[in-house]
């Protein structure tokens, strides 16, 4: 390998959920990235994000994250600020229902964590996207 080819650890890094995923959380394939030793954050590239909560419903946790994908993909489409500002409402509430944001998933019991998930969803799937 000369200088400027990349090791294969650096072309996996690339790939979802690994060093250089720009989408903290992405569930990826492969193991993900790397995690702290208590499993509260993942840690990209030097910097800690607070990560999913492992324990939600695996049905729930899907749905969030494909509205979630489906949020920040609109937010890249969209031209009118308060439709962006629309799609990061409900990225906001993808990211709560998954542990990401809001009050910290370990604070929480396992039963609250899965009802918040649970009502976040419904908020989501109850409410037309934005136009």
């Amino acid at each position: 390998m000369n200088d400027d080819t990349p090791a294969p650890q650096d072309l996996v890094d690339t790939l979802p959920g690994g060093a250089d995923d720009p989408h903290p959380g992405h569930q990826g394939g492969g193991e993900g990235p790397e995690r702290t030793a208590d499993g509260r954050y993942i840690v990209v590239r030097g910097r800690r994000w607070r990560a999913t909560d492992s324990e939600l419903p695996e049905e729930v946790a899907r749905n969030l994250r494909s509205e979630l994908g489906r949020a920040r993909s609109a937010i890249g489409r969209a031209e009118d600020p308060d439709v962006v500002r629309a799609w990061r409402d409900r990225v906001q509430l993808a990211k709560e229902g998954l542990g990401e944001r809001g009050q910290a998933w370990w604070e929480m019991t396992v039963a609250d964590r899965a009802e918040r998930a649970r009502e976040r969803l419904d908020r989501l799937r109850s409410s037309d996207p934005p136009a």
